[in-house]
């Protein structure tokens, strides 16, 4: 008897302790809303925090470090012990005041750790870790605790293990400028050294072989990953190194070589979130709102001062060398007269503002020159150019202005100007500015994504917002989603722009470039690509460039590629009597709904987007090098309704090289019952305009 009491005592104690370690197991696992998604965390064996991805069961993150170093004391990597975890539910629909849709769904499961060292200093650290439909987040809290105030952290130490050698999209980890042109390649055969020394980019750095985000991935099952951050405030852009040996990539934090550290920040503070977008096909990393539902609610209020446009200006006659940002030269762009020619189309054409460029003083020595600070005066214009009569005459055209202000990447230049420069904007009545970073950030060892430009971006952006301007960057730091916090933050460049197509030696931005875009910078947010060249060989100013894409791609580009501002960028004689122009003054700029019908990240995209006010729909597909059939499924549109079409496409001899401008227009009739396959030609694009029909 006492033998089977033994025998059942001991088969109760191990039914109870492996009870106990499900349940224990259980506690650090959260799953998002659907179930497919999950996110575990675990103490290592000596206490080193790890964290691991599933979807479906199947792994797509394996188990992956966590930590920190720090200067003057020890790294925060391991040594820890769980004092708490909460898990809650955040279920609630915002509107975008502008974007790709008007109400975003934010639906997520919660889960924080309170993590703390077992021995002395016992130093703390909470991971908030968020698990979504379409991915997962996570960020690090190193709240208020005695024995410092401060720290100087010298590397983030998160991994990103992988399960493969997967298909991979990149730029390199250049701590200057996102203006790289795409590679695809396997994870293994990332080489982001080979990228050094890019004869057309004014700056560029990238000391190690890691990649900028968004950096997208596709598995061999087919599964689509996007790496980026979200809500970067007062920290250090991310890179990712890359460890190809171990598929692995670790954070690499932007350093301020001048100061000596990664980042510094006084406690208590969170991190950006890292966040990983995670979907079964393409069409889902453009669809996700992943990045914007990672950062806090809207700040500003009512931002009805901003209103989402379409543009023209003095820019792209400059990078044509038709005219000069500066007076010296003797072409001068940006004259009262050229500025009144613009003003006159864009009121004629449905068009809501105008940009100039090189209106004010200082652009004889903005580039070239070690010494540029307080070369930019940014409230003083040339003497050809009457910066209050060229308002005024925009304003009785109904045409609004957009300033400019490139700072020459002499960001203390523009700090100490800033009130006075708004505050002339705020008088005139001019509501949005583009301003630009061009060249090696002044003082020397700063780089454009370290934290102390982006404390720099964060404080224009904030002071703008108190003169009730919204803010268009060039060379900027990449978008995280700031725009739901802030929504003055209207657009930004940080890719490889159109201006490329018109003066770089390497024949300029290749067919499959935006057709990458889509699915990797488009991700982080609105992209000031700069579309509408009508002009595709750029005769008679370059007759060595060309943009390479056809006509019918151009137009396509103002439905693909967001942005609540487009720039229609070409010259306006371009613009006559041209009837594809028609596009462009119909298409609209903000959206009540987005819709991905179909895409491969580096072959082709389509996505059909519904107007604000009108329900007219828009339609852009675009392809690479090669030609391809499009099918249209029109199920989107509103049932019992019928929609004037009409469709811009390449005719059958178009070529992105050989006969680009090739384009055919055709009306249609249309409704939700219907389908149509197009023929994109090697470059190509279809574009359609959908009005409801009376």
């Amino acid at each position: 008897m006492r033998l089977l009491f033994n025998f059942i005592y001991l088969i109760g104690t191990l039914v109870f302790l492996l009870a106990c370690a499900n349940q224990q197991s259980s506690e650090f696992v959260v799953t998002s809303p659907s179930g497919n998604i999950s996110l575990q965390f675990q103490l290592g064996d000596e206490g080193a925090p790890l964290y691991s991805v599933q979807y479906k069961g199947n792994a797509l993150i394996q188990s992956s470090a966590m930590g920190f170093e720090f200067k003057d004391q020890p790294p925060l990597e391991k040594g820890l012990e769980l004092v708490q975890k909460k898990v809650k539910s955040i279920k609630e629909t915002w509107v975008m005041p502008w974007g790709e849709e008007r109400n975003v769904l934010n639906f997520c499961n919660e889960m924080v750790v309170r993590l703390r060292e077992t021995e002395a200093p016992q130093r703390c650290l909470n991971i908030y870790f968020r698990a979504y439909d379409d991915g997962i987040a996570f960020r690090y809290e190193l709240p208020e605790q005695s024995g410092f105030k401060e720290l100087e952290i010298m590397e983030e130490k998160t991994e990103f293990c992988l399960t493969g050698d997967h298909t991979c999209w990149w730029i390199p980890g250049d701590w200057d400028s996102y203006e790289h042109l795409y590679n695809t390649t396997k994870f293994s055969e990332i080489d982001a050294l080979s990228k050094r020394n890019h004869p057309s980019l004014a700056q560029s750095y990238i000391p190690e072989n890691a990649v900028n985000t968004p950096m997208t991935m596709r598995t061999a099952e087919g599964m689509h990953l996007s790496f980026h951050e979200a809500n970067l405030t007062d920290y250090a852009g991310m890179t990712l190194r890359v460890d190809a040996e171990h598929l692995k990539m670790q954070t690499a934090l932007v350093a301020s070589d001048r100061l000596g550290y990664k980042v510094k920040r006084s406690l208590p503070f969170k991190t950006p979130w890292r966040m990983v977008q995670i979907c079964p096909d393409a069409a889902g990393l453009i669809a996700s709102k992943l990045i914007l539902n990672l950062n806090e609610p809207n700040k500003l209020g009512d931002v009805s001062w901003f209103k989402p446009k379409k543009y023209v200006g003095i820019w792209w006659e400059m990078h044509l060398e038709k005219s000069g940002w500066d007076m010296a030269g003797g072409k001068h762009g940006a004259t009262t007269e050229n500025a009144k020619a613009y003003i006159d189309f864009a009121a004629t054409n449905n068009i809501g503002g105008v940009l100039v460029e090189g209106w004010n003083t200082g652009w004889e020595h903005w580039i070239g020159f070690d010494d540029r600070e307080g070369v930019f005066d940014f409230v003083t214009p040339y003497p050809d150019y009457d910066l209050e009569e060229v308002v005024r005459y925009a304003k009785e055209k109904g045409v609004e202005m957009i300033m400019h202000h490139e700072t020459s990447a002499a960001p203390r230049t523009y700090d100490q100007q800033l009130e006075a420069a708004y505050g002339l904007m705020q008088r005139l009545g001019v509501h949005a500015v583009k301003t630009g970073y061009v060249g090696k950030i002044i003082p020397n060892g700063e780089y454009h994504h370290g934290q102390w430009m982006v404390n720099h971006y964060r404080r224009v952006l904030e002071t703008a917002a108190r003169y009730e301007i919204a803010v268009n960057v060039h060379e900027p730091i990449m978008a995280t989603g700031i725009r739901r916090t802030l929504p003055n933050a209207v657009s930004r460049e940080g890719l490889r722009g159109q201006e490329f197509n018109a003066w770089s030696s390497d024949g300029g931005n290749p067919p499959e470039h935006l057709s990458i875009v889509a699915f990797t910078r488009m991700l982080a947010g609105p992209i000031d690509f700069t579309p509408g060249v009508f002009n595709i060989k750029l005769d008679p100013y370059k007759p060595n460039n060309q943009v390479n894409t056809t006509l019918a791609q151009q137009l396509a580009l103002y439905v693909v590629i967001y942005s609540p501002i487009q720039m229609a960028c070409d010259l306006i004689e371009n613009y006559e009597n041209q009837p594809a122009f028609q596009f462009i003054r119909d298409v609209g700029v903000d959206w009540e709904q987005s819709l991905v019908l179909n895409g491969e990240v580096g072959d082709f995209v389509t996505i059909a987007r519904q107007e604000r006010g009108t329900g007219n729909w828009f339609v852009g597909g675009i392809t690479d090098e090669n030609s391809r059939s499009l099918t249209i499924n029109f199920s989107f549109l509103k049932d019992g309704r019928e929609y004037d079409g009409v469709v811009y496409r390449d005719r059958d001899d178009a070529h992105w090289r050989d006969n680009p401008e090739s384009i055919v227009i055709e009306k249609m009739i249309v409704d939700k019952s219907m389908s149509q396959t197009f023929r994109l030609a090697p470059g190509g694009g279809v574009a359609m305009s959908l009005i409801v029909k009376e």
